[in-house]
């Protein structure tokens, strides 16, 4: 995993779990009640790589300047922590906003990568069986969501291993696409992310959200085609609670989850969304003093009690 092509990968799975949808040939039951609209509309902020739009929509407005100010803070970076392997989003970009980035890295694919299409299906395989074990047993994940991400890692491990991955043509390319984009954003380290704050920070990573969509897409993978064809439906709602069902196509899977979600002044949010948003907002824990250090020489006698 030390390979700079192999931390550009696994950022995409992170960004297909956020933008999971469906193909279904007709609306789900349900699909015209408020919940099943709320999930709608996430989709389809991520359809135009309006990221900012996502966040500002995913939650509360009450939320939206204490998570501002925790971003600036360095105590947050919701919602890019909604992604698996989040922790590789900053590696990436800094990889790809390196000088001479684009040939050092065409070099590198060149030399590990290039035309090794059993190698690279086989390590898509294998990939997959271990993403799919991972979240089903470990990682703080709901219930929810280990469901969801098993589908979605089994479903990108089939097509991973259909995809011509060693063509260098398609390669170069998207180390070109790729490495623009990064150096349009401009966010290529915490302090950048952390002085550009969090609502500027998902707009300037618009343009990587679209070049990513288009080299999967270059490969076969169109996640826009995807999120045109999500459907939703409710499956049950009592009170402010509601569970509502989400199918949509993954390659050559049909992805089917259920997530939950809360009202709140009106609106209809995703449970979990609201959890790790709480999560962020949250200052940290005050750390309190050692306890001052008693030498026993100088400890008072105990008292005689004779």
């Amino acid at each position: 995993m030390n390979h700079p092509w192999l931390r550009l990968a696994l950022p995409l799975c992170g960004l297909l779990a956020l933008a999971a949808c469906k193909r279904e040939p007709a609306e789900l039951q349900g699909a015209a009640t408020e919940p099943a609209a709320a999930v709608r509309d996430l989709a389809r902020h991520l359809q135009r790589d309006d990221l900012a739009g996502f966040a500002r929509a995913a939650l509360p407005p009450a939320y939206h300047a204490q998570l501002e100010t925790a971003w600036r803070e360095g105590r947050s970076r919701w919602p890019l922590t909604e992604l698996p392997l989040d922790d590789q989003l900053l590696p990436m970009l800094t990889a790809l906003s390196a000088p001479d980035a684009g040939r050092k890295l065409r070099r590198s694919f060149d030399s590990q990568f290039a035309r090794q299409d059993r190698d690279l299906r086989e390590a898509a395989r294998t990939l997959g069986l271990f993403g799919v074990q991972y979240v089903r047993n470990e990682g703080d994940y709901s219930e929810e969501e280990r469901d969801h991400y098993a589908q979605v890692i089994a479903a990108l491990s089939d097509w991973a291993a259909q995809a011509p991955l060693g063509d260098p043509a398609r390669a170069h390319a998207a180390i070109d696409r790729l490495t623009a984009a990064a150096r349009q954003a401009d966010l290529a380290s915490e302090e950048a992310l952390q002085a550009a704050g969090m609502q500027a920070s998902l707009q300037r990573l618009a343009p990587v959200s679209a070049a990513l969509k288009a080299t999967l897409a270059s490969y076969g993978l169109d996640l826009d085609a995807t999120l045109t064809d999500l459907r939703t439906g409710l499956v049950e709602q009592e009170g402010g609670q509601a569970r509502v069902r989400i199918h949509y196509p993954l390659g050559e899977a049909e992805i089917d989850t259920v997530v939950s979600l809360e009202r709140h002044d009106g609106r209809w949010y995703l449970s979990g969304y609201l959890r790790q948003a709480e999560a962020a907002m949250a200052p940290p824990p005050v750390e309190l003093p050692p306890p001052p250090e008693i030498d026993p020489a100088a400890a008072p006698p105990a008292p005689d009690t004779a």
